[in-house]
């Protein structure tokens, strides 16, 4: 027998979708001055200033909500400059600035050179992490800031073995479009930084650090005081490119000052090579090397 009732499992409302569609704005309240639009279709009154706290909520929920659906649990954080080159670029620039005979562009060009090599490390980093993840039971996925440079190199190397990876993107005058070979569904864009840094702590099981510049130091400092302060569970904090960190800080003269304990400084490891880093992380979790 034909019935029209509707199922047990039916809503009792419409969907905010399903409203949306069908709420046509009247002609005579279409200009930008109505209040008549829906408050969650209003652009305007959600960019208002005391929409910040929604504002920041919305930007927390969807990447969590987007990440739970596709299954993410696990990640790796690659950051690094988003101002090295892959190789390739790097010796097209080199040549151009050897024919121009410029003394500074050839200094800069050289330097560019030497540095893409961290380029194509950090894309063998992500594919080692892609491809021997899926071996255990809950798998690895590499997260990077979405960008250029670094960022580009560890969503190119999971994308290159086939596996997902996902790109914090932010909102920045330069240097910050997404590279395209981050995976579409797990590509955010963010306007609040701090609401970022969160999300690459949520699910992060290990941090590396390619040579980098201020956002690159800003990023690592928070994870290492998140842990150092027991804010954070530790986690494998690894500082890829021994030479350039050892430059660039010397992190001895505070414990001679005082101001950490040389405890402090098993916080992180140096390496050189991507094998390397992934064995630092397996062994900080006793996991297989595989």
């Amino acid at each position: 027998m034909e019935t029209n009732k509707p199922p047990l499992t039916a809503r009792n409302f419409p969907t905010a979708e399903e409203e949306a569609a069908v709420a046509v704005e009247p002609s005579r309240y279409a200009g930008p001055e109505s209040a008549y639009r829906l408050a969650f279709t209003d652009t305007d009154f959600l960019l208002r200033e005391e929409l910040r706290p929604v504002r920041m909520q919305l930007e927390l929920l969807k990447p969590e909500l987007m990440q739970q659906e596709q299954g993410i649990e696990s990640t790796i954080v690659i950051f690094g400059s988003a101002r090295i080159t892959p190789p390739e670029e790097a010796a097209l620039a080199l040549e151009a600035a050897r024919a121009d005979g410029n003394p500074q562009a050839l200094r800069r060009a050289e330097t560019a050179a030497l540095m893409s090599r961290f380029y194509d490390e950090a894309r063998r980093f992500a594919g080692l992490v892609t491809e021997r993840s899926r071996e255990h039971a809950t798998p690895i996925y590499v997260v990077t800031g979405g960008g250029p440079g670094i960022m580009e190199a560890g969503n190119r190397g999971a994308h290159a073995v086939g596996g997902k990876s996902i790109g914090l993107n932010i909102v920045l005058p330069h240097e910050q479009a997404p590279n395209p070979y981050i995976t579409p569904e797990l590509c955010f864009q963010f306007h609040y930084f701090a609401l970022r840094k969160m999300h690459f702590m949520m699910r992060a099981k290990a941090l590396v650090a390619f040579p980098g510049g201020f956002g690159t130091l800003d990023e690592l400092f928070e994870v290492i005081t998140l842990v150092q302060c027991r804010k954070a569970k530790p986690v494998p904090i690894v500082l890829f490119g021994s030479e350039y960190w050892r430059r660039l800080i010397n992190l001895d003269v505070m414990v001679e000052e005082g101001t950490i304990s040389t405890e402090d400084l098993k916080l992180f490891v140096y390496v050189d090579d991507p094998q390397v880093a992934w064995d630092a992380i397996m062994r900080f979790y006793d996991l297989p090397r595989v």
